[in-house]
C-alpha cells in the first residue's frame, strides 16, 4: 500500500512539473515575440552636430514600430543662413527616412552630400538612443 501511495505521489509531482514547464516555456516565448515587434521606446531623442562652432540638434521621434518624424530643433539663423543646405538636405532625408522606415538605402545629391552624410551620423545616433532605451 505504501508504494501505491509513494507512486501516485510521484506521478502527480511529475505531472505537476510538466504543467509549470509548459507555462514557463510557453510564455517565454509569447514575450520574444512581442519584444521583436517592439524595435524603439517611444518618445524625442535628440543628437548634436557641430557644424561652423556651433551646435545643431537633430530630433527623432519614434514610436514602438517606426520613425515619426526626423527635424532640428530650433536651427539656429545664423547656421541656417551660413549653411542653405542644411534645410532642403534635412527634408529630402526625412522623407526618404519615413517612407523606408530605415537608414539603409537613403540618396542624396552630391552637392549635399557632406551635409546628408553629416545629418545621418546625428540621426542614427538619436535611433540608436531610442533603440538602446529598450
Amino acid at each position: 500500500m505504501k508504494e501505491l501511495i509513494y507512486t501516485a505521489v510521484f506521478i502527480g509531482m511529475a505531472a505537476l512539473l510538466a504543467i509549470l514547464l509548459f507555462i514557463m516555456f510557453r510564455s517565454g516565448k509569447d514575450t520574444g515575440e512581442a519584444a521583436r515587434e517592439t524595435l524603439y521606446t517611444p518618445g524625442v531623442y535628440t543628437a548634436s552636430l557641430t557644424v561652423g562652432g556651433r551646435n545643431v540638434n537633430v530630433e527623432v521621434a519614434v514610436d514602438s514600430q517606426s520613425i515619426q518624424s526626423v527635424d532640428f530643433v530650433s536651427l539656429d539663423e545664423a547656421v541656417a543662413t551660413m549653411y542653405p543646405l542644411m534645410q532642403p538636405a534635412m527634408a529630402g532625408l526625412e522623407e526618404q527616412i519615413l517612407q523606408k522606415q530605415s537608414l539603409e538605402e537613403v540618396t542624396y545629391s552630391d552637392e549635399t552630400r557632406y551635409t546628408s552624410q553629416a545629418l545621418l551620423g546625428a540621426i542614427e545616433t538619436a535611433l540608436q538612443k531610442a533603440k538602446n532605451a529598450r
